[in-house]
């Protein structure tokens, strides 16, 4: 169980949909298989199921540098082996990145205003693999049924993952 301190300020995926993604993860990925960008990591939570499915390298990206430090900590106390915590702005981070990965996950905060702008990113930066998988959170009020590489909605109570795939 991990245990942030009350310091933190992230709003973590719930324990509900989480639980549900990585149902519907384990029918579509092979998890030792793949590399991993976790973007705006918060607590780590999402890095962490991953790498605690032997992912072959999990990359978590995080701004905040108490949220850094504690995913530092935890993923070494953890002996999670491939992980790397990387101390960035989300958005400087994708736009500099040459590295491809076969899924990336984004949490953004719900009110952040131009989180959509990681969507299109990771497309013109062309940072997912053929048939990768980029699964965005995000509220009701967003919408991407219309982008053409939109592949599936999953909806969790407020919790919403848009699917996109290469």
């Amino acid at each position: 169980m991990i245990n942030p301190p009350r310091n933190l300020r992230a709003r973590p995926t719930t324990d509900f949909a989480k639980e549900n993604l990585f149902n519907v993860l384990v029918n579509i990925v092979d998890f030792e298989e793949i590399d991993v960008l976790d973007l705006f990591s918060g607590t780590g939570s999402i890095s962490y199921e991953f790498a605690s499915r032997d992912a072959r390298s999990v990359t978590s990206v995080e701004i905040n540098r108490v949220h850094h430090n504690f995913i530092r900590q935890t993923a070494r106390e953890l002996r999670f082996e491939n992980f790397y915590a990387v101390n960035a702005n989300v958005f400087l981070y994708l736009k500099s990145c040459t590295k491809q990965f076969d899924l990336i996950f984004s949490d953004a905060p719900y009110d952040l205003e131009g989180s959509e702008e990681v969507v299109k990113l990771v497309f013109e930066r062309n940072l997912l693999r053929e048939e990768g998988i980029l699964i965005f959170e995000h509220s009701k009020e967003q919408d991407f049924s219309s982008h053409e590489k939109f592949w599936q909605l999953r909806s969790y109570g407020s919790v919403q993952f848009s699917f996109f795939r290469k």
